[in-house]
């Protein structure tokens, strides 16, 4: 059963089109990241996840229910966490839990308490006097104490060190395998998302580049760089590539094809090279790979 489903989404800006029949889904019990750069409509899609803006045309429904329409008891079973971490500084810690508990039935206050520990601040501290990335915690922190059945994140990660990062994927990841939970999760530090998710959907503009379990993904798209023998020489656009990058005499192809495919594509294209080799990625490599470096 889909936690998440969004329906041949159409939405603009003024004249500005953000994305035309957009669909997705994102299954129970499983961690989907959105992944797209600037301006390709990962904050759009959030708000309209969230009823906080309606699409030109299409729809989205979170347990069968249109966002635009969800009933008190659906939206009982969302955790939202927006960008920016808007926190009661002048609280301390556990202050901030006791307000935040009189206003969800299903508070459960253990996960909240375990990230603290871990984080290694006091009852008594106020948020005020917290860095950056230990208020962020806080936030996760009060998200997971509601005990939603469906983690919606908005760029969670920012603010954090790679070493709270580190420990809050691990933790988010272990937490929501163990209760079952559903996240819906963006990130601008794309090496996090590759321990986390279980899914990907890389957004560029106006489409969608790849949409598929990460472990699918990360298998079947390669980086083939290829030294060509002549710097002068031409290479020609082909289907088989997702896109290539040429510096100088080196051209990175990206590609769901396998070798043996590229290779018979160079020689019948009368290419000539003295080196072919195949690269491993990181999920950060692919990701700039498909949607291009610039």
């Amino acid at each position: 059963m889909n936690a998440i489903e969004c329906k041949n989404l159409t939405h603009y800006y003024g004249r500005k089109l953000v994305y035309e029949n957009l669909s997705f889904n994102v299954e129970e019990g499983k961690i989907l990241g959105l992944l797209g750069k600037n301006g390709t409509g990962k904050s759009t899609t959030i708000n309209i996840l969230n009823g906080f803006l309606q699409p030109k045309s299409g729809e989205c429904l979170i347990y069968g229910e249109n966002t635009q329409r969800l009933s008190p008891s659906t939206k009982e079973r969302i955790g939202f966490l927006i960008e920016g971490h808007v926190q009661y500084t002048f609280m301390n810690i556990n202050q901030i839990e006791k307000f935040y508990s009189g206003f969800y039935p299903r508070w459960n206050s253990a996960p909240y308490w375990d990230l603290m520990s871990k984080l290694k601040v006091t009852p008594g501290q106020k948020i005020s006097t917290m860095s950056c990335g230990q208020r962020s915690q806080v936030a996760l922190g009060l998200i997971l104490a509601q005990d939603p059945d469906l983690l919606i994140l908005d760029d969670f990660s920012m603010g954090l060190d790679p070493g709270y990062r580190r420990l809050f994927i691990d933790y988010l990841r272990e937490y929501a395998k163990a209760e079952n939970k559903t996240i819906f999760v963006t990130s601008h530090i794309i090496q996090d998302m590759e321990r986390l998710i279980d899914d990907v959907l890389i957004m560029d503009y106006n489409r969608i580049l790849a949409q598929q379990p990460i472990e699918s993904f990360m298998k079947n798209f390669r980086q083939y760089n290829i030294r060509l023998a002549q710097h002068d020489t031409g290479f020609p656009q082909t289907k088989l590539a997702m896109n290539i990058e040429r510096i100088k005499d080196t051209v990175e192809f990206y590609t769901y094809s396998d070798e043996n495919e590229i290779k018979a594509f160079l020689n019948n294209s009368g290419i000539s090279y003295t080196s072919f080799e195949e690269k491993k990625m990181t999920l950060e490599d692919a990701f700039i790979g498909l949607t291009s470096k610039y």
